[in-house]
């Protein structure tokens, strides 16, 4: 019997119908309750926006392709492409999201050529990246590699280069194909064409299992959903199909207790008014502790974004790492395959603003991001924390395109950061800002040991002025 099954048979066989039923925390209990379970749960509920968009809304703006399917992106990220916060611009993507109920799932990768990067990042309904396949990992000779769901124990087929176990019911594949350039697109493409999804049964020319039961998906409600005690019929919902980890049974215990847990029926619309202010209050204390994490640790470089990113093991259940990670870049590479030094505010250590400011970004001559495939560095809105449209329709600058780049007299690199172009002898190194609040992400893919250990260290934006 799933754990879906279970957990709804315990619920009725006690008799819980409604939210109010299952909860059995004091007000002030809850609000303590909800502030842990919403740091435990935002980047779950995050995550399913993307989900329901490109594996569910087949007639959505963003829908990728259906359930075990691959879909291919050929061209990069631009502000128009609203799915993915903080989105990766200078690798097109490659998308499955794979239902692993009734039987593994074969990922098949074609042999490419060596300096090319690509990656598939696999990751969880939790946002843990529990594996990786591609240029780091498994090379770039391809192979068949079988991704098997929790309740899966079968022996490793003929023809299975590797077999990755996931720790939930459902998870998602992101492929990153790297461009060289604009007239490296069909490249991408081809390359992109080698890419398969197939059913183990498929792989090994069998009948199918009987299908798994259909689900109803509940639309998402973007304006509440992640914000408002709806996070927690959502996470419920998600919940279902991620079976509990040993080491998180007390912590699931302690979110039934508002009601929140796989099986239970949350329904926000059925608390009383002390409940619902309780579990607001929660959301609200979770906000703050990320935003003043955010400011004591984050932006003074003290934690870093490739500690919010990786596997279980690496988190140790570290739930406001996790909650920063999907916060302010959900699906972020660990560690090992990119790092990802952000800059939300200056030299000074005032939040950027390119309404009232222009910055400078200078790289010492022999400084440049070491990174074993290639850096980048990307504009985002600081309002919507997406791409910044302008007039040059660039979103960027990275390593590929130093030939194209004015190096400083002394051989250094120094990018003009503002929303006004610097003039024209200085065009070529403007990274667009909107009129107002904006961050920068530095991507460093296949960072070297340097990077990692922190021996190097990104230079300060500055301001112009």
């Amino acid at each position: 019997m799933s754990q879906r099954l279970i957990s709804l048979t315990l619920a009725i066989g006690i008799g819980l119908t409604t939210a109010a039923d299952a909860q059995t925390a004091s007000p002030e209990d809850a609000r303590a309750i909800a502030k842990d379970a919403y740091i435990y749960g935002f980047p779950m509920v995050e995550s399913y926006k993307t989900l329901y968009s490109q594996a569910v809304d087949q007639g959505g703006p963003n829908f990728k392709a259906p359930f075990n399917s691959i879909g291919n992106t050929a061209n990069v990220f631009t502000p128009k492409d609203t799915a993915i916060i903080t989105p990766n611009s200078d690798t097109p993507y490659s998308f499955v999201w794979m239902d692993l109920r009734t039987e593994p799932i074969v990922l098949t990768l074609p042999e490419i050529e060596p300096e090319r990067y690509y990656s598939v990042q696999l990751i969880d309904l939790f946002t843990q990246n529990f594996a990786y396949l591609g240029k780091r990992t498994t090379g770039s000779g391809g192979g068949n590699f079988l991704i098997a769901g929790p309740t899966w124990t079968g022996e490793t087929p003929e023809g299975i280069t590797k077999v990755v176990h996931c720790e939930t019911e459902f998870a998602y594949a992101l492929y990153r194909t790297q461009l060289f350039g604009p007239d490296d697109l069909d490249n991408v493409k081809r390359v992109q064409s080698g890419y398969q999804v197939r059913p183990l049964s498929a792989f090994l020319s069998q009948d199918a299992p009987s299908p798994a039961p259909s689900i109803d998906w509940p639309k998402p409600d973007l304006a509440a959903m992640t914000t408002t005690p709806a996070l927690f019929r959502y996470m419920s919902f998600l919940l279902d199909f991620a079976p509990t980890d040993p080491s998180e049974v007390d912590t699931l215990a302690r979110f039934a207790k508002i009601g929140v847990g796989a099986g239970l029926p949350f329904d926000e619309s059925k608390l009383s008014p002390e409940m619902s202010k309780a579990l607001q209050d929660g959301i609200a204390d979770g906000q703050k502790e990320f935003a003043d994490f955010k400011t004591a640790k984050i932006d003074t470089k003290q934690v870093h974004s490739n500690e919010f990113f990786g596997t279980r093991a690496f988190l140790k259940n570290n739930y406001l790492y996790r909650y920063a990670g999907a916060k302010l870049g959900i699906f972020g590479n660990s560690g090992e395959e990119a790092i990802y030094p952000a800059y939300f505010v200056d030299s000074t250590g005032a939040p950027l603003n390119a309404a009232t400011n222009r910055y400078l970004l200078r790289f010492e001559k022999g400084q440049l991001p070491p990174a074993n495939a290639f850096w980048s560095v990307t504009m985002y809105d600081g309002k919507t924390q997406l791409l910044v449209d302008n007039p040059l329709n660039r979103y960027l600058i990275n390593s590929p395109m130093l030939a194209s780049l004015k190096p400083d007299a002394d051989g250094g690199l120094t990018l003009f950061i503002q929303n006004q172009s610097p003039g024209a002898d200085k065009e070529s190194n403007w990274l667009p800002a909107p009129a107002g609040p904006f961050y920068v992400v530095m991507r460093i893919y296949m960072p070297k040991p340097e990077v990692i250990s922190g021996a190097w260290k990104e230079p300060p934006m500055t301001k112009a002025d």
